[in-house]
């Protein structure tokens, strides 16, 4: 998935790399000069190419990743610092972020992190914000915003605590420490962990395998997933038997059980 297929025109810079190619949708992060960090530019072409892949029907699966050694570094600071250039705090997080991590947990189709090198900041929490992270056995993550003398952001407080506890996020955000990969997959932050030379080989892989999946009921299980959160026991499984009825009438449901029966492999459709 190296080939790049389309690059908005009308922009800057180049800052996010887009590749589209067997129902699979590859977002690279394209600043590496300064470890893929954001500034307007990048945040608001990476919610433009969020929307499209959300709205083109080809795509059944989003993998995020980054150019160079790193993965995202966060907030460009030197944007932040610049009179001329300074969005302001305000608009960074109502504009650039939240809009970003709202998009990630509400497109209905998997959303794939690829953690090729550093993840600071902003950068390791839109990470884990997304459904699936892989990791690279160089990579790393760091809840930065304590050494500027910031708060977490990006969703941080919410998805952190949920996937390693309240003790271990409470530490990693307030003393700023750096988890390598191999950690944060015991911690629970990372799904699986590959060696970087194999690293793109298999993300491919697994994109490729959920690609090939029922993307409606995939998509529905996020939804379910995210209702979770904030769900009783008894909402969530009138939820789940809503959904449940509704993934019942889609066409992948009629060829999984065709091609159980007639012992071969099922061809979905994400329909």
């Amino acid at each position: 998935m190296s080939k790049v297929t389309d690059n908005r025109s009308g922009m800057s810079e180049n800052s996010i790399q887009v590749n589209i190619e067997a129902g699979i949708a590859e977002l690279r992060l394209n600043r590496p000069k300064v470890f893929n960090s954001f500034n307007r530019e990048m945040a608001l072409r990476f919610q433009d190419e969020l929307k499209s892949c959300e709205e083109n029907p080809e795509v059944r699966v989003i993998v995020v990743t980054g150019n160079g050694k790193a993965f995202c570094a966060g907030q460009d600071l030197q944007e932040v610092t610049s009179p001329e250039l300074n969005p302001g705090f305000k608009k960074i997080l109502e504009e650039h972020y939240n809009p970003i991590v709202s998009m990630i947990r509400n497109i209905e189709k998997p959303v794939v992190a690829a953690v090729n090198g550093v993840a600071a900041g902003a950068g390791a929490n839109i990470a884990l914000a997304c459904d699936i992270v892989l990791a690279a056995d160089n990579a790393s993550f760091i809840q930065a915003f304590s050494k500027i003398g910031l708060i977490p952001d990006s969703g941080g407080t919410f998805f952190l605590p949920r996937l390693i506890g309240f003790q271990k996020a409470s530490a990693l955000m307030m003393l700023g420490d750096k988890v390598t990969a191999e950690v944060a997959e015991r911690l629970g932050m990372v799904y699986k962990v590959f060696s970087s030379e194999s690293f793109e080989a298999e993300v491919s892989s697994l994109a490729m395998n959920l690609a090939n999946m029922p993307t409606k009921a995939l998509g529905m299980t996020k939804r379910l997933l995210n209702e979770s959160m904030n769900n009783n026991l008894s909402n969530q499984l009138d939820m789940e038997s809503r959904l449940q009825i509704e993934a019942a009438q889609s066409e992948d449901y009629a060829e999984g059980v065709a091609a159980f029966i007639e012992k071969r492999k099922p061809v979905f459709k994400g329909k």
